[in-house]
């Protein structure tokens, strides 16, 4: 069991910020895609508790991996903290019949191109959705070293936007009257 701690940003450009992390000397990871499976009960449970229950199919080059998640509600703190448990599974279609077999069905899914990069002792991942378009993640182990990667790539005065992609997708296709 680990706690999630991240900064979700806004952006234009996610080849600017590419750029900047390349002079920074960043590490460039992967190239991801992944698609994610949100499941909750009839009753919404899950969501209406600001809880998360996944399954994600992320792809790189060729190969793929199958990452089974709970997230559990936000906690009070300058970033997106919250409770985060994940784990490999081998077998997408089995853990999507065990959940459905203990009541939970699958309610949402959200596609995203993911380039990730290491620097400054955080994850990075630079995000695009259909949809919402250019996002920054800096996902780290405590608030300072989030701060610092934020401001070292110059985005220090761009505000956190602690709601999850899900919940983004579900409010932008509202907006939209889909």
């Amino acid at each position: 069991m680990g706690i999630e701690i991240e900064a979700k940003l806004k952006v234009d450009s996610l080849p600017e910020i590419e750029r900047k992390l390349g002079e920074l000397g960043a590490e460039f990871l992967a190239e991801q895609r992944q698609t994610d499976y949100h499941f909750d009960d009839a009753s919404r449970t899950l969501t209406s508790s600001d809880r998360c229950l996944r399954i994600r199919r992320q792809s790189v080059g060729g190969n793929q991996q199958f990452f089974l998640a709970y997230k559990g509600a936000k906690e009070s703190s300058n970033f997106k903290k919250r409770q985060e448990i994940e784990t490999e599974i081998k077998d997408a279609d089995s853990t999507q019949s065990l959940l459905a077999a203990l009541g939970y069905e699958k309610v949402f899914t959200v596609e995203k191109t993911r380039r990730l990069w290491q620097f400054g002792g955080c994850h990075v991942a630079l995000d695009c959705l259909p949809l919402l378009g250019d996002f920054v993640e800096i996902e780290g182990p405590d608030d300072v070293r989030i701060a610092d990667v934020q401001e070292s790539l110059g985005l220090a005065r761009v505000p956190h936007i602690p709601r999850s992609y899900a919940q983004l997708i579900k409010e932008e296709m509202d907006r939209r009257g889909a």
